[in-house]
């Protein structure tokens, strides 16, 4: 058995880098993150003389159970995601901590987080739970940490449905991808209980074949900025290759899946896989951009207000320019380009008097 300890730390090439001559014991009093993940570690042994530890990283491991941690006031981030967890226990002294990962283990229930008034993200995605049972919130839990909690990821975990998560008020992002979730009027009751929600991903998920569900979902939460669809940019991707590839039967496909190309407007193959290319792009960069820092209210709006725009793409023969086309569809480029048309119009209509 691996066991992670005091002697295993001295062994790592973390303690062999120090090269202040310190003793293993002054070493272990400044060290603040500690990664030993994938290291096939089955156990969590004494680590008490690391008391100013802020960052631990134990995924992709064996463990099977939290424990003396009790230590690690100090802590903030917790990574323990892939190991064989089966509870969660054993936190209620790490006060601090603001971000836990408990992804890819066996939990069967999210409780024993009372005492962690400072959680502001849990990950509990993908656990390895009994053929059909699904994932299980504790309501004292979730009480404890509806005022700080901000991100939930809860994928792949057989839910199908959410009406105990309505008291998460401070929520902003939602994760709740291939799961079985398929009402989407109790997602609508749940998304107007969270006004400070601007992201979902529910991708996967029955109710994403609801006609227009992301619509009536931003609809109802008025602060939710995007209701994310990976599939989509996955799909375009796939297009983009075929179309690439010569495969002329994927033309009228690509076409169709462009937000802003109505169905009867005549485009070259070229035309399509430029505003194909630029469509995804944009969807890219708005799903790595997680990062986001708080106090940017209307980021969201903005950045589904670019992705959709304001109008329709006119066929290109009625452009002065194809190179129009590499600036983007979006709806600010539509606007300035239409009142430079009609300015354009009115000053020939003026000359021509």
């Amino acid at each position: 058995m691996v066991r992670l300890n005091v002697d295993l730390i001295a062994k790592s090439s973390v303690h062999k880098q120090n090269k202040r001559n310190e003793s293993l014991g002054q070493y272990l009093k400044k060290l603040t993150h500690l990664n030993f993940s994938n290291k096939n570690i089955e156990d969590i042994d004494d680590l008490s003389m690391c008391k100013n530890l802020t960052v631990l990283y134990l995924y992709d491991n064996q463990i099977t159970q939290i424990c003396n941690l009790g230590f690690a006031s100090n802590l903030t981030h917790l990574y323990m995601q892939n190991n064989n967890i089966t509870h969660i226990e054993n936190l209620s002294f790490l006060l601090r901590l603001s971000k836990l990962y408990l992804g890819g283990n066996c939990i069967t229930v999210v409780e024993g987080l009372e005492e962690l008034k400072d959680l502001r993200e849990l990950h509990v995605d993908s656990q390895r739970l009994p053929p059909g049972e699904k994932l299980l919130f504790d309501p004292r839990t979730l009480h404890a940490i509806a005022n700080s909690l901000c991100v939930l990821n809860i994928s792949n975990n057989g839910i199908d449905e959410i009406n105990d998560l309505t008291v998460l008020k401070n929520l902003n992002h939602f994760i709740a991808a291939d799961n079985q979730l398929d009402d989407i009027k109790e997602l609508e009751m749940v998304s107007n209980q969270w006004p400070q929600l601007w992201r979902m991903d529910l991708t996967g998920n029955p109710v994403c074949h609801k006609h227009k569900y992301r619509d009536r979902l931003i609809t109802v939460c008025k602060t939710l900025g995007l209701v994310i669809n990976y599939s989509k940019v996955k799909e375009l991707s796939t297009l983009c290759v075929a179309i690439k590839l010569e495969a002329p039967e994927t033309h009228s496909l690509i076409q169709r899946t462009l937000p802003s190309v109505p169905p009867d407007t005549k485009l070259s193959k070229l035309d399509v896989l430029i505003l194909a290319t630029t469509y995804i792009a944009h969807l890219t960069r708005t799903l790595q951009e997680d990062g986001a820092e708080e106090g940017e209210g209307t980021r969201p709006a903005e950045v589904l207000h670019s992705l959709k725009g304001e109008g329709y793409l006119h066929p290109v023969k009625k452009w002065p320019m194809r190179s129009r086309l590499y600036i983007g569809a979006t709806g600010q480029f539509l606007n300035n380009s239409g009142q430079a048309e009609t300015s354009n119009q009115g000053e020939s209509s003026t000359s021509q008097t």
